[in-house]
């Protein structure tokens, strides 16, 4: 036995990844995984809104009466959002509902984190999509042929 057969340590012993299909399939049940934390998060809030008239919405500044539209248009967005085939504009649009989160918690000089929350959420329904959603990258990212 020579010394490079002795160091030798098979593939199959290793816990990496040894191919393209196991990554890809690792990154999209990744993908799954956050875009479901956080679609059952988003339907969860929706739902809540139309159900009943949250006080913390109210303390926001917002009516009483506009608190049912807009827990709709979270409901509308995060199935967007959850359909393979409208997931970038669901995405796009759950962001400026995030974004109107952040300003309205802005303006009404909420703490620190009921402004970073809806942040730190978007980031993780855009990595969620990213990881499930390779037609996102190459959106986002062409590759340029030189």
């Amino acid at each position: 036995m020579t010394t490079a057969q002795a160091i030798t340590i098979p593939l199959e012993s290793t816990r990496m990844p040894n191919n393209t299909n196991e990554v890809a399939r690792k990154r999209l049940w990744t993908g799954r995984v956050l875009t479901g934390l956080s679609g059952a998060f988003l339907i969860f809030d929706g739902a809540r809104k139309l159900a009943v008239v949250v006080e913390a919405t109210k303390q926001l500044g917002f009516p009483e009466s506009t608190i049912v539209g807009i827990g709709a248009v979270l409901l509308v967005c995060t199935l967007l959002y959850l359909i393979p085939r409208t997931s970038i504009l669901g995405a796009v649009l759950l962001t400026g509902y995030l974004g109107g989160a952040v300003a309205s918690n802005v303006r009404a000089e909420q703490p620190v984190f009921n402004i970073v929350f809806p942040i730190i959420f978007a980031c993780i329904a855009w990595g969620g999509l990213w990881l499930r959603q390779p037609r996102l990258e190459r959106l986002l990212f062409p590759k340029h042929e030189a």
